[in-house]
């Protein structure tokens, strides 16, 4: 089992040109889209977060129901569900202006067990900003981490929500003990403003880096270094083309029980190569796609 813990949230995606226009409600969040992404590759999957009881909160579930994700962790309450209105350039890459205050995931609290069976728990995105949950979502973090399981952190930087960047610049460092694999964009990394050398000495095992459609790149403790280029496509827009990596990525290794940090140093060239052509492939099909779309295993094949 691997449980994803973060948002979830309802992406307001534009239809056309202009700031309003045909603004269409489609479900996201980036902890989510990894969610929904590795239901539909196969994996066993659980969501882990606080939704509403309001009409996108039930959208939002049976999202997950159909893609086969348990979601018997997901707190409810009566507030409203986060909002996101994203805009989206011509090269197809999307921005975002977001809707938070008083919603219902930012009142996430810590469960006092991860579901039986948990091989790995996913963090990232807003969920680790927004106060008072981010303090619960870095309470569960450190606390799987203690416990020996498998972590994933995707940081997924949304700069307009963080009103102290230095301060959030020093907690992503004291996550770092807790990770077993951290996995950011180019700009992430930029904003950031360390290098995955640094990150790996502060603790995971592997650092997967995201360069749009350049592919991606794993920087290992051992001072390896491998690159797989980017699958060429037509580019709809990228919403969760990150989130769908995550997934690949999780995915891909839970397949190769090699979920620890004793397994990602034992993958070696091949393996990593094998690994992110199947992540860049599954990102390449959602970015074809409008809105938050993860391929099928039927459209991957083994990864």
């Amino acid at each position: 089992m691997i449980v994803v813990a973060g948002e979830a949230l309802i992406d307001l995606v534009p239809q056309g040109t202009g700031a309003l226009a045909g603004l269409k409600p489609a479900l996201g969040g980036g902890p989510y889209n990894t969610a929904v992404a590795l239901g539909r590759l196969g994996s066993p999957t659980a969501f882990c977060s606080r939704t509403s009881r309001d009409a996108f909160g039930e959208a939002l579930l049976d999202g997950l129901r159909e893609a086969g994700v348990d979601v018997s962790a997901v707190q409810r309450g009566p507030e409203p569900t986060t909002l996101a209105v994203a805009t989206v350039d011509a090269e197809g890459s999307a921005a975002y202006s977001f809707y938070v205050e008083g919603t219902a995931d930012r009142l996430f609290t810590a469960p006092p067990a991860l579901p039986t069976g948990t091989r790995a728990v996913s963090f990232g995105t807003c969920s680790l900003v927004l106060e008072p949950g981010a303090t619960a979502y870095e309470e569960l973090m450190r606390g799987a981490a203690g416990q020996g399981v498998c972590t994933a952190l995707d940081p997924n930087i949304r700069a307009g929500l963080i009103p102290d960047p230095d301060a959030y610049r020093a907690r992503f460092g004291s996550w770092l003990p807790s990770v077993t694999l951290l996995k950011l964009s180019e700009e992430d990394a930029r904003w950031l403003g360390g290098t995955p050398r640094e990150w790996l000495a502060a603790g995971p095992a592997a650092v997967v880096v995201t360069r749009g459609g350049d592919g991606l790149t794993v920087f290992t403790r051992d001072g390896a270094e491998h690159s797989v280029p980017g699958e060429k496509v037509d580019v709809v827009d990228t919403i969760g083309a990150g989130d769908t990596v995550n997934a690949a990525l999780l995915h891909g290794l839970a397949a190769q029980d090699a979920l620890s940090a004793d397994a990602l140093a034992g993958l070696g060239a091949d393996g990593w190569a094998r690994l992110l052509r199947f992540a860049a492939r599954a990102a390449a099909i959602t970015c074809s796609r409008a809105g938050a779309e993860p391929p099928y295993a039927s459209e991957l094949g083994a990864a």
